[in-house]
C-alpha cells in the first residue's frame, strides 16, 4: 500500500462504517423473504430474492449490466434457480474481480425451537436473528456494502472490472451451477473471485478459508422382507430391516467415533490451537458428552473423514406398532478430506456398506451428490492482498483455516477458471448456526467484514491487471 493510498484508506473505511445502518435494513428486508430453494416450497420465494437482491445491485450506480438469470440442470430438462449476474467491464488495464454470494436459505426445521419467527430479522444481544442472517443474505450485503462505500470514494474513477454472481440454489445443492459458469463464461471470467460463504475465527478474527472438506451425500435403503410382519410372531427368527441398518450403520465407526472406511484418507497438516472448551462453546456439546475422534481437534474437523445419518424414513414414535419393518432409508452424509476426490470417497463408503450388509439385507443407493474439497494456494498477490485488507478492516492479525464444511462448486470455479486466485471469506463467527434454528450475525464481525472488503477492492482498483 503506497501513502497516497492512505487517504482513500480512511475514506473508503468511513464510508463502510456509515453505511452499516442501511446496509442492515436491506439485509432485514431480504431476510423477510423465505427464499427456500428446495423443491417443497414455495418457489416464487426465490424469483421474489432474486429481484430484491438485483434491485440492490441494480442501485448501487455501479454496473453496466444486472440480470436475472437461470440455466438448465444437466440431464433432467430442468432449470434451477433464479440466480442475479450483475458486470462492470475493467477500465485502463485494472483487474476483474468476481464476488460471489447466495440468496437461497435452509428450510427452517422446528420452528418451536427459533426464539423468535424464523423470517423476521429480530436484533437481540448484538445480533441480528433469522434464517439467512448469516448464510448467506449477510454475504450478499457485505458485498453491496462494500460496492456502496466503493461508488461513494472512488465515484468515476473506479475502473475496477467487477461482477456480482448471486446464486438462488447453494443450499439446494447448486444443480445448475456448472451449467450456468458454462453459459455465462465471458461474464464470470475474473482474475479475483471472493466468495463469500464461509466463517471467521471467532467474532472478532477475521479468517481467510484455505482448505475444506470435500462432500458426499446419498440415499441408502435397506429391505429385509416383502411386507411387514408381526413383531411377536417372527420376532427373534427373522431380520427386520431396523435391525439390519443399525447393525450396518455402526460399522462406519470405530469405537472412538472415527470413521472407519478403508479408503477413505486423512490430510496430514498442523492446525492452530483449540481446545476441548471452545468446542464444547461453539458446538453445544452437553456436560456428559465426550468429543469423538482421536488427534488434534481443528485436524478431526479440517483434515479428517465425517460420515453423520442425517435423516431417515421409519415408522414414527405416534405411529409405532407391534411390527418388523420391511425396509429403512437413510441419508447419509459424509465429509471427504481435502485432497481426496469425493467420488473415490463415495466408492469407498459404497463398497463398504455393501460388504458389511448383515444378514444378507438388501441395499439400494440412490440420490448420490458429491463434491470436491479445496485447497488455497497461498502464495498468490491476491492472498495478500486480502491478508492486508482483512488486518486493517478487524485491526487484527488475520487466521488462515480450514472448514469443516463443504463449497463444492468450488471446484467448478477453478475447473472453468483455472488462472483465478480464489478467495473464500464470510461474515460468519462460530456462534452464528448457520442451517440450525436461531441462525444469527454478529453485527461487529458484519461491520469489519464491510470494511475489509470495502477497503480490499479500493486497492485491488489500484492495481494493474496480471
Amino acid at each position: 500500500m503506497t501513502s497516497a493510498q492512505l487517504p482513500l484508506d480512511h475514506a473508503v473505511r468511513a464510508a463502510a462504517v456509515a453505511g452499516i445502518p442501511t446496509a442492515l435494513a436491506d439485509l432485514g428486508a431480504l431476510v423477510r423473504i423465505p427464499s427456500i430453494a428446495w423443491p417443497a416450497f414455495d418457489l416464487d420465494q426465490v424469483a421474489r430474492s432474486a429481484e430484491a437482491v438485483a434491485g440492490l445491485a441494480e442501485r448501487t450506480g455501479v454496473f453496466d449490466s444486472v440480470r436475472v438469470l437461470t440455466a438448465a440442470i444437466p440431464g433432467t430438462g430442468e432449470h434451477g434457480r433464479p440466480a442475479v449476474l450483475a458486470t462492470r467491464a475493467a477500465r485502463n488495464g485494472r483487474p476483474t474481480v468476481l464476488l460471489y454470494a447466495h440468496h437461497d436459505v435452509q428450510p427452517t426445521g422446528d420452528d418451536a425451537l427459533w426464539e423468535s419467527p424464523p423470517f423476521e430479522p429480530t436484533l437481540r444481544g448484538g445480533r441480528l436473528y433469522g434464517r439467512g442472517a448469516a448464510d448467506d443474505k449477510a454475504g450478499v450485503m457485505a458485498h453491496i456494502a462494500a460496492l456502496r462505500a466503493l461508488k461513494e470514494t472512488i465515484g468515476d474513477d473506479l475502473d475496477l472490472g467487477i461482477v456480482l454472481f448471486i446464486e438462488g440454489e447453494e443450499e439446494f445443492g447448486s444443480r445448475s451451477f456448472g451449467q450456468f459458469l458454462s453459459d455465462n463464461r465471458e461474464a464470470l471470467r475474473s482474475d479475483v473471485i471472493v466468495v463469500a460463504d464461509s466463517g471467521n475465527w471467532d467474532s472478532e478474527t477475521p479468517a481467510l478459508t484455505v482448505t475444506l472438506r470435500g462432500n458426499a451425500r446419498f440415499t441408502l435403503k435397506v429391505r429385509t422382507l416383502e411386507h411387514a410382519s408381526h413383531s411377536g410372531m417372527f420376532g427373534g427368527a427373522v431380520p427386520d430391516a431396523m435391525l439390519a441398518t443399525i447393525t450396518l450403520l455402526a460399522t462406519l465407526w470405530d469405537e472412538n467415533g472415527s470413521v472407519a472406511v478403508e479408503g477413505m484418507t486423512t490430510r496430514d497438516a498442523e492446525t492452530p490451537e483449540y481446545t476441548e472448551e471452545t468446542l464444547r462453546d461453539e458446538a453445544g456439546l452437553l456436560p456428559g458428552v465426550a468429543p469423538i475422534g482421536d488427534g488434534t481437534i481443528l485436524g478431526r474437523i479440517w483434515n479428517k473423514p465425517s460420515i453423520t445419518v442425517t435423516g431417515i424414513d421409519a415408522t414414527s414414535v405416534e405411529a409405532a406398532s407391534n411390527t418388523l419393518a420391511p425396509e429403512i432409508s437413510v441419508v447419509v452424509s459424509a465429509r471427504v478430506a481435502p485432497g481426496q476426490k469425493a467420488t473415490e470417497a463415495y466408492a469407498a463408503i459404497e463398497a463398504h456398506l455393501r460388504a458389511h450388509a448383515p444378514f444378507g439385507a438388501e441395499l439400494t443407493f440412490s440420490d448420490v451428490d458429491c463434491g470436491d474439497g479445496f485447497l488455497v494456494d497461498t502464495d498468490g498477490w491476491a492472498v495478500d492482498a486480502a491478508h492486508d485488507a482483512m488486518r486493517d478492516g478487524y485491526g487484527v492479525e488475520p487466521v488462515d483455516i480450514g472448514v469443516g464444511g463443504s463449497i463444492p462448486f468450488i471446484a467448478d470455479l477453478v475447473r472453468e477458471f483455472p488462472r483465478a486466485q480464489i478467495l473464500v471469506t464470510g461474515v460468519e463467527d462460530p456462534h452464528s448456526r448457520a442451517h440450525s434454528p436461531n441462525e444469527s450475525l454478529h453485527l461487529d464481525t458484519f461491520r469489519h467484514a464491510v470494511m475489509t472488503e470495502a477497503l480490499l477492492l479500493s486497492r485491488l482498483n489500484a492495481r494493474t491487471a496480471p
